[in-house]
């Protein structure tokens, strides 16, 4: 790797720290601040915050690697995440904003539920951070899988560090950055980032298919390889797919109305009426940025299989054709893509975990009288925290993004999806009912996992774990609800 690829990257780390250090500068004296960002973020700020603290590392590895290996079917996933983005703005964005500032302005999910079903206040403040925490570090872990694969792919054996892999020099380098701003400047600095990044990542998508397919490269090419390998619909987009298969793949959409690091956004954004442009702004960079994604697997294993591209591992084929086709500058550009990619996602969840340490554990248990900035700083130990244990489940170096990110997406999607549905929607909802939802929803895909049945159902593919713990969830809130009815009273 040359000395044109080095500066880019010392370029976009020193821009990411310098964005921290003005966030810190600027927002960060008040837990509002922090976690918040003053509920003062631009439509367009939250937007692309959202969009790139969403798609992560699994965008640029884990869905190019998923479509490389197996073809045009795979783009499903891609198709079920943008409609289910899109109905979680319309449905989700707007009334969630409203109701988390007029519900004593919560700061933090959990916060919001308390509020919303006060009888339950303590129980859905524990469960949701206990959910938020566990399943945060597993997602942050796939994160910093991505990075590790990053630096172990193109920085091999460059630092020489005695007793440490290269992938994991990898995972303590992309920590280490995102701490850093993270902890200083909070949340402003992470949704700021995200909006760079944001850019970055989706000029990268667009591109490296671009360059691959102005250069000469028959797509055909990609296609024979498969078919040698017994894959003849690999160009085709319902090829091979099964009823369990197509839930399994659109079924991932259900994942964004439970995520929290996503839905924060939404409580974050200017005012009500910015959800609107905020949305407008989202759903296009989503669409070119998962197209790119597309583009970078079917172009990448054309140009892979026309040059006699050995590729081990199809999560680095973005790796490999950034190395291969590009000028170093552009490489370090392109590399510091997937490390936005990365950063953003990581960041933003270390955020939300560290908010649900401190708002749904120090605060409500050890310190209630804490002051504006004790619990700034227990915040930014709580991220330290979180990030260590992330860091430890990430270091097996054959972890596979897309499957780390899968399970929490759907831990998640599960847990707090038909929750913050219909306790934003149905006003007969009751916390009984809340605190059913959540724990059925988290133990039915934890167990889901636990019996394979993702892996293989009934003879057959596996069944994706959200699936179940959705529908699972969602009926537990409508029957404990309505047994419970009459007897609480909400906050809605």
């Amino acid at each position: 790797m040359q000395t044109g690829t080095y500066i880019s990257l010392a370029a976009y780390f020193i821009l990411m720290l310098a964005i921290g250090f003005y966030a810190w500068r600027k927002s960060t004296s008040d837990s509002e601040g922090y976690l918040l960002g003053g509920r003062n973020l631009h439509p367009a700020v939250a937007a692309l915050s959202a969009g790139a603290s969403d798609m992560s590392g699994w965008l640029l590895l884990g869905l190019p690697g998923a479509l490389y290996a197996a073809g045009l079917v795979e783009a499903w996933i891609g198709i079920g995440l943008f409609f289910g983005a899109l109905v979680n703005w319309i449905v989700v964005a707007p009334r969630l904003r409203q109701q988390t500032e007029e519900l004593g302005n919560a700061l933090t999910i959990p916060q919001f539920l308390a509020n919303r079903f006060p009888d339950k206040a303590v129980a859905l403040r524990v469960v949701s951070a206990v959910i938020i925490v566990a399943f945060f570090a597993v997602y942050t872990a796939s994160g910093l899988t991505a990075g590790g694969k990053l630096f172990e792919t193109s920085f091999a054996g460059l630092f020489g560090a005695a007793g440490m892999s290269d992938y994991m020099i990898g995972i303590w380098i992309t920590a280490g950055v995102v701490l850093a701003y993270t902890m200083v400047g909070g949340f402003l600095a992470v949704s700021l980032t995200d909006f760079v990044q944001g850019c970055i990542m989706v000029v990268a998508l667009v591109l490296m298919p671009i360059v691959i397919l102005t250069g000469g490269t028959d797509l055909d090419a990609a296609a024979n390889a498969a078919a040698a390998a017994g894959n003849a619909n690999y160009l085709s987009l319902f090829g091979g797919l099964t009823v369990v298969g197509f839930l399994s793949t659109v079924a991932w959409g259900l994942g964004y109305f439970g995520q929290p690091h996503i839905i924060v956004r939404f409580m974050a954004v200017r005012s009500v009426a910015d959800v609107r442009t905020a949305r407008t702004i989202g759903m296009s960079w989503m669409g070119v940025a998962l197209i790119g994604a597309v583009g970078v697997a079917i172009a990448g294993r054309a140009y892979a299989e026309q040059n006699g591209i050995v590729v081990e591992d199809p999560e680095t084929i973005f790796i490999i054709l950034a190395n291969t086709l590009f000028h170093p500058l552009i490489t370090g550009f392109l590399l510091a893509a997937l490390l936005a990619a990365v950063m953003s996602t990581i960041s933003s969840q270390l955020l939300v975990a560290s908010s649900s340490l401190t708002e749904d554990f120090y605060r409500l248990f050890l310190r209630k009288q804490a002051s504006e900035r004790e619990t700034v700083n227990v915040g930014r130990i709580s991220v330290l925290l979180v990030a260590l244990l992330a860091i430890a489940i990430a270091s097996d170096p054959d972890s596979q993004v897309l499957g780390l990110v899968s399970n929490a997406w759907a831990g998640f999607g599960a847990a707090f999806g038909p929750l913050i549905i219909l306790s934003l929607t149905w006003k007969k909802m009751t916390g009984a009912g809340a605190v059913a939802g959540l724990v059925t929803g988290a133990a039915v895909v934890a167990g889901w996992i636990a019996m394979g049945w993702n892996a293989q159902f009934m003879g057959g593919p596996g069944l994706y774990e959200i699936i179940p713990g959705f529908v699972a969830a969602w009926i537990a809130i409508v029957l404990v609800s309505n047994l419970t009815g009459k007897g609480e009273a909400s906050a809605a």
